[in-house]
């Protein structure tokens, strides 16, 4: 009883942290990520168009941008307007995480935080971009997260529509995703 009451308390405070966050029962699922990815194909600005809800992005006109460092790092800059009109600004470094399979990357804004999951499902590296990252918790649930992107500021419905089903072919669930508003952004982003 005293087990069920801890693994209970644990859940709900998981839950309540997680605001926002898209849990599921089970373990991680594990789609298959672009063959041959090319990194430096991939480098340059890309415009968030559709995600699964996530605490850390809350406003519009999100993108990221992917460059080489000096130091021969790859770095990220992701940027979004908040509804004051602010711009908000992270920072991150982008690693290889498997040699063998070099579109599962991993991302990391802190340098104390361990490196997410940031696999690149699939690209063309002129149009379109499908991102996952999943964490377990517990082995017990997992929370994942989906972008769709692109690099112009919109894309056809149709192409989003066959990026979700490429997900879903995978069991993941795509219910919840909600598009990004990138309509009058500021040019400077």
């Amino acid at each position: 009883m005293l087990g069920t009451a801890v693994r209970l308390s644990v859940l709900l405070s998981l839950f309540s942290v997680g605001k926002g966050q898209i849990f599921h029962m089970g373990p991680c699922p594990d789609p298959s990520v672009q063959e041959e990815f090319d990194i430096h194909k991939y480098l340059g600005k890309w415009y968030e168009i559709e995600k699964l809800p996530s605490t850390f992005e809350k406003g519009s006109c999100i993108q990221a941008n992917y460059s080489l460092k000096e130091n021969g790092k790859f770095m990220v800059i992701n940027k979004e307007m908040l509804a004051n009109g602010k711009i908000n600004e992270a920072e991150g470094e982008l690693m290889h995480m498997d040699v063998k399979q070099p579109a599962k990357l991993g991302v990391r804004f802190n340098w104390f935080m361990p490196a997410a999951p940031y696999w690149v499902i699939s690209t063309d590296y002129e149009n379109y971009s499908l991102v996952y990252s999943c964490t377990n918790i517990l082995w017990l649930f997992h929370m994942d997260y989906a972008w769709i992107m692109s690099r112009a500021p919109d894309m056809h419905p149709e192409t989003v529509e066959h990026l979700k089903s490429v997900l879903q072919s995978y069991k993941i669930d795509t219910d919840k995703m909600m598009p990004t508003d990138q309509a009058n952004c500021p040019a400077e982003m």
